[in-house]
């Protein structure tokens, strides 16, 4: 894949032979901010220049070159810049099923369910090296792709390894109402929603409903839903459609709308998303098995 880009501009690395990982490369992030966002991933990043704020739930983060940052899925979070000042960082997205069957596979969980890992940085050189190193096998077009899946899966099975030492945090259990409104979101974040069905399903009061929602997911239910069509907005710019269907489909009025909402969840335009595209990335491997 041609990796060429201006600083400030974000690299996404994609291949349709490894459907279940993803990166992005930022060279300059001082213009790159995000407003508080969720993944259907889980995702790890790693600080390869400059600091930065992580904000992670309710804990504020101060990381720095050399630091790895660790999401859980469906965790609020945002990573923005310091004052202007220069950072630089990769961040590896990884497929909540593909990474719990990784899991499981070592012995590292009793069954075939996702557990929340409860670290948020990891701040050693030699974890920073290997991911470094992953995302540099990742990014070269002339790796094979035996390689690359060696790489994603030794680094990934080494550090479920280190990580499976840390005390297991057991999260609150959310009241069912609110995880009932979320998967109602989740079913049906492509269609117009209102305050009045969500409360006629929940039981809630208006006002209760919000802040007992964002008490649970660290957001409205709106910005829920918005977050959740961007996912979906982004899943159809991997796939190749064009951006305009892309926001249509993914249940926004227009493509104005789509564009704003997804550059402020993905500190990226649909555009550059999607330049990235699985077809692309093939083809600039020469197709390689």
């Amino acid at each position: 894949m041609n990796t060429t880009t201006t600083e400030s501009t974000p690299l996404f690395w994609r291949d349709a032979r490894l459907p279940h990982v993803e990166l992005r490369k930022v060279m300059d992030g001082r213009k790159v901010c995000y407003a508080p966002h969720s993944h259907t991933q889980w995702s790890i990043g790693a600080i390869t220049a400059g600091k930065s704020t992580f904000q992670y739930r309710d804990t504020l983060h101060q990381i720095r070159a050399g630091d790895l940052v660790l999401m859980n899925p469906e965790w609020v979070h945002t990573c923005n810049p310091v004052s202007d000042q220069p950072w630089a960082y990769l961040m590896l997205y990884v497929d909540t099923g593909w990474l719990t069957d990784l899991r499981f596979q070592a012995g590292l969980l009793p069954q075939r369910q996702w557990r929340d890992i409860p670290v948020a940085t990891v701040s050693d050189p030699v974890w920073h090296e290997r991911y470094c190193h992953m995302a540099d096998c990742l990014l070269d077009p002339q790796r094979d792709l035996l390689d690359k899946q060696t790489e994603v899966v030794e680094f990934l099975s080494d550090l479920m390894h280190e990580l499976a030492r840390q005390p297991v945090v057991a999260e609150p259990k959310a009241p069912q109402a609110l995880e009932t409104l979320a998967r109602y979101l989740d079913d049906h974040s492509a269609e117009e929603v209102s305050l009045d069905t969500l409360c006629e399903l929940s039981g809630y009061s208006a006002g209760h409903l919000i802040r007992a929602f964002r008490q649970y997911t660290g957001l409205t239910p709106h910005a829920y839903l918005v977050n959740r069509r961007i996912q979906l907005g982004r899943r159809e710019l991997q796939n190749g459609i064009p951006i305009a269907e892309a926001a249509l489909n993914a249940g926004f009025a227009d493509q104005p709308h789509f564009q704003r909402a997804f550059k402020r969840l993905m500190a990226a335009t649909p555009n550059q998303y999607r330049r990235s595209s699985p077809d692309q990335q093939v083809k600039t491997t020469g197709g390689k098995q």
